[in-house]
């Protein structure tokens, strides 16, 4: 068989992910906070982008006088200077920023840039409509005093304890460090003590007692190595260490957590009554101890977009507050004429800053129609509330506004909207249905409503099993398993009906 090389003509669709398309891509599956870092960021790298706001704060500052000028020595500055001619951000594409789409690189040449029509985009840019945005109440968010000072973390509350101690000598005061430094956030000892009396060069013994010393510091059970050691020492504390309590703690937390308060009274050979009084005596203490103590800041949600009701009307605004107002910087434009090399470093960094802004504005948009057409499925939520929520899938936004489904996922992940039911994530809105007898769906969120509302109603001294709560759904025409009920239980961190039973 003989080979030869033969030419052939083949016609064929691919996708081409262009760096713009990758960074439109990335914008749009970044979450709020994630957006002003990358934003900050590329402020650094890229000077043709300036932050309006900031630039604007800076003109209103108080300029010196020419007199104060001339006596500090400062050379004087003729007053007509270059002003900034602040340009806006560039007019979006009304094309669908979309994974299954090609955008195209821009095809201008080099000339053609350093050709800008400034003068027409400047007048375009001035009579294109403005984005809507909504600056919410101030009275939400946390007071100025309640940002001032950062938590006291577990470690600095016991290494200030230590340093204000006299039991410690200093080479006791290294092993105690070692202690401290090797506890969990919840206040345990994390690391084998016989491993910190190695390191520290003391022995085990004498490392137990410097333990013991640490576990008399504040809070109550810290330093505990397991869970009965936390629970004795607190009970210690409280001067409640009585052969009841200790053998309940020691020999029976799995008979406590079941409530099987009948086994430990037989087993301590105690009346009911006083088995009792020492459970509620352990239902008191903290099981965590080191969890008060976090220098974490509390992270707030800010919301993407708001909704809000006028009249009979919803409207879907994105909230631009707190994001950074982008423009070119018209010293760059001057420049431009200043060289062949700078023109063509300009010529770069101009394309780049252009693209970043097309990419964020189309962002917003592309949130706010999402939130628009989640705003069409779901408007019975809206007027009613979590118990009226309707399922829905990707599939049907996606198809509803045009746009591919995978692009729909990354414009609801970690993105918030602000309701008048609540601050919810966009993802919230989307949910498996639940078939009812009389041929409705019901979306899985407000089964799992329904289902903490018969949890809080019932008997705290007979509790609804999970059959129980399958019939009381049955009888509002609402057919579900019983191992879906538990799923959707476990998911709202509900015990079971052993475990939310009170005797007492």
């Amino acid at each position: 068989m003989s080979m030869e090389i033969k030419q052939h003509l083949k016609l064929s669709q691919q996708l081409v992910m262009t760096p713009q398309l990758q960074q439109a891509i990335k914008l749009l599956q970044l979450s709020r906070v994630e957006l002003v870092d990358v934003v900050r960021e590329e402020l650094l790298e890229n000077p043709v982008l300036e932050d309006s706001v900031e630039i604007a704060a800076e003109q209103q500052k108080p300029a010196p006088s020419s007199s104060e000028a001339t006596s500090a020595g400062a050379p004087e500055v003729d007053a007509e200077r270059v002003g900034e001619t602040e340009i806006l951000v560039a007019r979006a594409s009304e094309d669908k920023i979309d994974t299954t789409t090609e955008v195209k690189p821009d095809a201008r040449s080099g000339d053609a840039v350093a050709d800008f029509d400034w003068d027409t985009y400047l007048e375009s840019q001035s009579n294109a409509p403005p984005m809507p945005t909504y600056r919410p109440n101030t009275e939400d968010l946390p007071s100025l005093e309640a940002t001032l000072t950062r938590g006291t973390s577990l470690f600095d509350h016991l290494e200030w304890q230590l340093k204000l101690s006299r039991d410690f000598a200093a080479d006791e005061e290294g092993v105690a460090l070692l202690i401290i430094g090797n506890l969990t956030p919840d206040g345990y000892l994390d690391a084998p003590l016989d491993e910190i009396a190695e390191e520290a060069g003391v022995g085990v013994e004498h490392a137990e007692e410097i333990l013991r010393r640490v576990q008399e510091f504040d809070p109550p059970g810290v330093a505990a190595r397991n869970l009965q050691e936390c629970l004795l020492i607190q009970a210690r504390y409280i001067g409640a260490d009585d052969d009841v309590l200790v053998g309940m703690i020691t020999r029976h937390l799995g008979n406590l957590e079941k409530k099987n308060y009948a086994v430990i009274a037989k087993d301590l050979n105690q009346p009911l009554d006083e088995i009792y009084e020492a459970a509620k005596v352990v239902m008191g203490l903290d099981p965590k101890p080191g969890s008060a103590y976090t220098d974490e800041e509390p992270t707030y949600i800010t919301p993407d977009v708001y909704i809000q009701k006028v009249g009979e009307k919803y409207f879907v605004v994105a909230n631009d507050d707190g994001l950074p107002k982008l423009k070119i910087s018209d010293f760059y434009r001057i420049a431009l004429s200043k060289g062949p090399k700078a023109r063509e470093y300009i010529q770069e960094r101009l394309r780049s800053a252009q693209w970043l802004i097309r990419s964020i504005q189309q962002r917003q948009r592309t949130i706010v129609r999402v939130t628009e057409s989640i705003l069409k499925f779901q408007r019975d939520f809206f007027e009613k509330g979590a118990a009226f929520l309707k399922p829905l899938i990707l599939r049907d936004v996606a198809e509803d506004i045009g746009m591919h489904e995978s692009t729909v996922s990354r414009v609801t992940t970690n993105k918030y909207v602000h309701t008048p039911q609540g601050i919810f994530e966009l993802k919230y809105f989307f949910n498996s249905g639940i078939t009812r007898s009389d041929g409705d769906d019901l979306a899985s969120e407000a089964v799992k409503l329904k289902i903490k509302q018969i949890i809080e109603s019932e008997d705290v001294k007979r509790p609804h099993s999970d059959q129980r709560i399958v019939e009381l759904l049955g009888s509002q025409n609402i057919e579900i398993a019983r191992r879906t009920v538990a799923k959707y239980r476990e998911q709202l961190r509900i015990l079971s009906s052993s475990k939310r039973r009170q005797v007492f």
